[in-house]
């Protein structure tokens, strides 16, 4: 197997799953197709050297797809250039992105005036869709963090990156209290109801004020149903800690260091405060709240989830509400958990009914601690393909022919994190 002459890193990782998998095992060559056709098909180098990366079928970069689409690459970014080039192109566009505008979550390569410009918000020639989601401004700031931690580099710690920091940190702080502080709005006419916000476009009421941080739409692009939003609000206290690492260390910028530190424990602790479930004997988190005391006991598939808790670093696999947040989201009391003749696993709201994703048995992969659960979620990934060597989005539990999108470069890079967790290689988090 071979990607190709450029990047001897990813060869060598390519032979190095196929040796510790078998050349009779499906799974290498599904490594290998899925590594490449990110490579291939979604990076596209602009004139100012920022990198643009599309989510594979829609013109648009999604900040949250878009780092999480380049994760696996991190871990050959020290020894290639050319790929550290690339992840800190990638870096520099959502950085300039979120400047732009905070609370969109895709956008066009330039101001094109593509993508949903009738929608009633404050829409820019620059924005694809201007849904404020909270991951959407965490995932930069942590393909950031991680770029420093593996290759050591900091070029891309610039004035612009320290700038669209603290920008983040605003609009967070004017969403605890999203009710009386907030200008955004959102409302998309002829649509389902998932892709517009209710209350001429507030959304549903939320208690101000108790530490958590209001998000309109969860990572899918629906919208939430109770506006806190645990698994985001999670990867928001992580996150705000790189950023008080990252002011300290790289910045030496105390005030910034101590106000993102200060932010994160505020975010833990309304999380371990307001988001467990009133289930007598249980300790389970809650998907959505909305601070008066209702809960949306659910999960899906979609990053950050409940199920990824330890993967987005907020708590160990052996933390005891972790464990039970995931027997919980892993069995019928999840109703978007699908059981068929074929597949087993989380869905989502987002596509068909009893649909599971392909990136939700990756990650049960990556967060299991039994090596021989690992590698059975592997092999239902590499039986349930449809021969096409690549992750899909939803695929039907009784027909793995029946499938939403005929590739998804987001679940084709955590399907690789999967492989090679299983082969004990991990992205160094610290």
């Amino acid at each position: 197997m071979k990607v190709s002459d450029s990047y001897k890193a990813i060869d060598d990782m390519c032979k190095l799953v196929e040796e510790r998998f078998g050349k009779d095992s499906k799974i290498p060559k599904m490594f290998e197709k899925c590594i490449s056709n990110t490579l291939k098909t979604t990076i596209k180098t602009l004139d100012d050297g920022s990198v643009f990366v599309i989510t594979g079928d829609i013109p648009a970069m999604w900040l949250r797809d878009s780092a999480c689409q380049l994760r696996p690459f991190l871990l050959f970014a020290k020894e290639e250039p050319e790929i550290r080039k690339i992840i800190t192109g990638l870096v520099a566009k959502q950085m300039e992105c979120i400047r732009i505008d905070s609370y969109a979550n895709a956008f066009n390569e330039s101001a094109n005036g593509n993508g949903f410009q009738t929608d009633k918000t404050d829409m820019k020639a620059e924005l694809w869709e201007r849904k404020y989601e909270i991951d959407s401004l965490c995932f930069p700031v942590q393909l950031s963090y991680l770029l420093w931690k593996n290759t050591d580099d900091t070029t891309h710690f610039t004035p612009e990156w320290k700038e669209a920091a603290k920008k983040i940190i605003s609009t967070f702080r004017t969403e605890q209290d999203h009710e009386n502080k907030s200008e955004y709005r959102f409302e998309r006419g002829d649509c389902v109801y998932t892709d517009t916000l209710s209350r001429d476009g507030k959304g549903a009421l939320c208690k101000s004020n108790i530490g958590l941080i209001w998000s309109g739409f969860r990572p899918s692009d629906d919208a939430c149903i109770y506006g806190y939003l645990i698994p985001s609000n999670m990867l928001a206290s992580v996150v705000l800690g790189y950023i008080s690492e990252i002011a300290k260390e790289v910045y030496n910028d105390d005030e910034l260091a101590k106000e993102a530190e200060a932010f994160s424990k505020e975010v833990r602790n309304a999380i371990e405060k307001y988001a467990i479930a009133p289930i007598p004997g249980k300790q389970i988190y809650a998907y959505e709240v909305d601070g008066f005391g209702q809960y949306n006991m659910m999960d899906d598939a979609n990053l950050p989830s409940l199920l990824s808790i330890p993967y987005m670093g907020y708590a160990t696999k052996d933390d005891e509400r972790y464990k039970q947040t995931r027997d919980f989201v892993l069995s019928d009391g999840n109703p978007y958990f699908y059981s068929g003749k074929c597949l087993e696993g989380i869905g989502s709201p987002h596509t068909p009914y009893r649909y599971v994703w392909d990136m939700s048995i990756a990650m049960q992969a990556i967060t299991s601690t039994d090596k021989e659960e690992k590698l059975a979620h592997l092999n239902l990934l590499a039986k349930t393909d449809a021969d096409t060597f690549l992750m899909h989005e939803g695929v039907n539990v009784d027909d793995p022919t029946n499938y939403t999108r005929p590739w998804f470069s987001w679940a084709n890079s955590v399907f690789c994190e999967a492989v090679l967790d299983y082969c004990d290689i991990r992205i160094k988090t610290c």
